[in-house]
């Protein structure tokens, strides 16, 4: 039983080192191990500590759901717990995220966990779904890429759909890259599906084509005006709980001054 154990850590140590795209002696050097024990780990001669599976999960940057999976293929006992976020132990840390959200205010500010799913929103975020045409998007569990992208979401009142579709894909792909996701594989497979623009999308583009702009805005129009966002994503720098090594707090903040000025009146 421990050869197949062995074996099995190999296989996964193996799989982990492909996704990224690194060679046994790429890998090897980045560990400060030498090319034959790594080839011995990986096919199973060599049997790995606990320290060492730690050691070469993150030199991979393999995500802590993995690493403990990871360390049971191995033979040990996982060593990252998975709380969720109404835990006593996650208090300090769900004090910082609602700290967080509610500071953006009045600027929509959101948390999702690894599949894009709502955890909490801020009082900003509510208006902006008012005019979601399929009010089933919005029945928890909420994802937040399928209710922006869907025909039936957001989408038909994004005027830049297709660049933000575009962004959001390739975030999805990279994240994929990453995490080997199967779910997320799915998802990204719907969101593809979804129609790639719309009838603001040609205005936005023609209304925009000379503008310099430094980075892909989400452009919103609501029944207070148009909107122009600028994100950013805020996660939980060394985490050593699954649940907050997967969150991310994603930001909105106005591109120009009329947006600040629509979203100040809409919070008064």
């Amino acid at each position: 039983m421990k050869n197949v154990a062995h074996a099995a850590a190999g296989t996964h140590l193996r799989n982990w080192r492909l996704r990224r795209r690194m060679s046994q002696l790429e890998f090897a050097l980045e560990a400060e191990i030498s090319q034959r024990h790594l080839s011995f780990l990986e096919s199973g001669r060599a049997i790995p500590s606990r320290e060492m599976v730690l050691h070469l999960a993150e030199r991979l940057d393999v995500p802590l759901r993995d690493r403990n999976a990871l360390l049971l293929a191995a033979g040990y006992a996982p060593v990252y717990a998975e709380r969720a976020l109404q835990d006593p132990a996650m208090a300090g840390a769900r004090a910082a995220i609602d700290l967080v959200l509610k500071g953006h205010e009045p600027y929509p500010a959101l948390a999702v966990d690894r599949h894009w799913t709502l955890l909490a929103a801020n009082a900003a975020v509510a208006p902006l779904l008012a005019q979601v045409g399929n009010r089933a998007l919005l029945d928890e569990p909420v994802n937040v890429l399928r209710l922006s992208l869907h025909p039936e979401g957001l989408s038909p009142r994004i005027g830049n759909l297709a660049e933000w579709r575009g962004h959001l894909l390739e975030r999805l792909r990279r994240q994929i890259a990453v995490t080997n996701d199967a779910v997320l594989t799915r998802l990204l497979q719907e969101l593809s599906a979804y129609p790639a623009t719309n009838q603001l999308n040609a205005i936005h583009m023609a209304q925009t084509a000379d503008q310099g702009e430094v980075c892909v805005p989400l452009v919103l129009a609501t029944e207070a005006g148009l909107l122009s966002f600028i994100s950013t994503t805020t996660i939980f720098g060394t985490p050593r709980d699954i649940t907050l090594s997967e969150l991310a707090l994603e930001a909105f903040f106005p591109a120009d001054g009329a947006t600040a000025e629509i979203l100040r009146r809409m919070a008064g």
